[in-house]
């Protein structure tokens, strides 16, 4: 009886040993996959064995009780993460599992550009691949309010940058991101502001940097075209800026700004109505917002583009008036 026992002790231990031998080969095997990559989704409040379940018909050829053991048995079910990931060929249930513990979600990116309009800014979010349009029937009015800013005028209140996202992710979450980003961008160069400046809030801030954002790509001329604008709301001397004219225009803006453009009254048109205009004309990015606070010492009233990105500057009208048959009579862009 005693080699009975012993026989069938050595035969449970050796069929453990071999048991534990195929789990390991496992754990360091590739899945098999049924596409290149397979995107795994897991919604928030999923279950550990509803885990399982989903990994499989995401395009997983495994047994889901399989998953669900070693979900449940490896001590880490407790830390598993709701997100999206990506599973690619070569990929082992160890690297599923590190994936789902570590929340390595497979991230998208949609970039909002320095200069961009509101419109444009939701463009870019209808395109954005793996983004839950989830604002894409909603008005401007109907999304501000939305986003806990009733009344407010969405131009240029989205910071532009590069922001990240899961798939499946919300475009008014990603939009009260870039909202809040603004935000805090503004308070910190608000904080920052010359003694003295011509604009007396945040949000007059604001709408100049969009403004400067508008007239110039060249990093280096922002502060003086800064300053040419402070220097004229100090004299109460209108600040004649074309981008602001454009903006007004809407719709009716065919690519060419014509000279009845310059004289034709919108709330934006600020040849035809001194100070800032009523919003911001687009969305400026963290240089044009601080050039709208720190402006440079000039005396600079006027200014003309040279034809290679950059601009002159000039005192008076009778400099101005050189600087643009020098630079830009014939084309017709003088400032």
């Amino acid at each position: 009886m005693f080699k009975l026992i012993k026989r069938v002790f050595l035969l449970f231990l050796s069929l453990l040993i071999l048991s534990g031998a195929g789990v390991t080969a496992w754990l360091y095997s590739p899945l098999s996959l049924k596409a290149q990559l397979v995107d795994v989704s897991i919604e928030p409040q999923t279950s550990v064995r509803e885990m399982a379940v989903v990994v499989v018909d995401s395009g997983v050829n495994v047994n889901p009780e399989l998953l669900f053991a070693l979900f449940k048995y490896s001590g880490q079910s407790r830390k598993l993460r709701a997100g999206s990931y990506e599973l690619a060929q070569g990929n082992t249930p160890l690297d599923l599992l590190r994936k789902l513990t570590r929340g390595e979600e497979s991230l998208k990116a949609v970039t909002l550009i320095d200069g961009w309009t509101f419109k444009q800014f939701r463009a870019a979010l209808s395109k954005a691949d793996g983004l839950k349009h989830d604002t894409q029937n909603l008005s401007n009015e109907e999304l501000m309010h939305q986003l806990g800013l009733p009344g407010v005028a969405p131009e240029g209140r989205f910071f532009p940058d590069t922001y990240t996202y899961g798939k499946g992710s919300s475009e008014l979450h990603l939009m009260q991101r870039a909202a809040h980003a603004m935000n805090k961008q503004l308070a910190q160069v608000w904080e920052a502001r010359q003694a003295n400046i011509q604009v007396t809030t945040p949000e007059e801030a604001l709408i100049l940097a969009s403004v400067i954002e508008k007239e110039t790509g060249r990093e280096s001329d922002r502060s003086m075209i800064s300053s040419v604008f402070h220097n004229r709301l100090r004299i109460d001397m209108p600040l004649q800026t074309d981008p602001t004219v454009i903006y007004g225009m809407g719709e009716a803006f065919d690519g060419n700004l014509h000279r009845a453009d310059l004289h034709t009254d919108t709330p934006w048109n600020t040849y035809t109505r001194k100070g800032l205009p009523p919003t911001p004309i687009a969305m400026p990015g963290k240089n044009a917002l601080l050039a709208a606070v720190q402006p440079a010492k000039s005396d600079a009233l006027y200014f003309v583009a040279r034809g290679d990105g950059s601009s002159q500057f000039s005192a008076t009208l009778e400099e101005h008036n050189q600087a643009v048959a020098k630079f830009q009579l014939k084309a017709g862009q003088a400032k």
